[in-house]
């Protein structure tokens, strides 16, 4: 099972005011050009909604969550739930998750290696634009990716 990597406090801090953005209905966008979305997921100990502002790959009408940290809480949260709630701007989306075995996971991951990656998430990975898909498939061993669909 995927172990988690400590999330700098420059992301902890950046996460505070992103979500607040994002909550006031501000229209972010992450690395890449890419939509960032509040994800609120339920708690798999407590029950609760949790929410934590994410960056939602898009490719090929699919969509995905790659976990640059590894196995963080929602992470775990969102494998024992399995749906969530994405929030962008007014619109809310209830999604169902499914986390994605390592050939098709590494091949998302690997494609968006190609949009670009920032630096600063970049180092979290043992790969680079130039890696093959063996060594993708390894990557998601510690970097989960959850491919994401509208629930009815």
């Amino acid at each position: 099972m995927a172990t988690s990597t400590p999330v700098p406090r420059f992301v902890r801090m950046g996460n505070f005011f992103t979500t607040s953005l994002l909550r006031a209905g501000v229209k972010l966008v992450g690395p890449g050009n890419k939509p960032m979305y509040l994800l609120t997921v339920r708690g798999r100990k407590s029950g609760q909604p949790r929410t934590t502002p994410v960056v939602v790959i898009e490719q090929d009408g699919y969509r995905y969550l790659v976990a640059p940290y590894g196995a963080v809480d929602w992470v775990r949260n969102l494998r024992a739930a399995g749906t969530a709630i994405l929030t962008r701007g007014r619109r809310e989306e209830q999604v169902q998750a499914r986390e994605l075995f390592k050939e098709e996971a590494g091949l998302a991951l690997q494609r968006s290696f190609d949009g670009g990656i920032p630096s600063f998430l970049a180092k979290y990975f043992d790969v680079t634009k130039e890696s093959s898909l063996e060594e993708f498939e390894r990557a998601v061993e510690l970097h989960p990716v959850f491919l994401l669909q509208h629930a009815a």
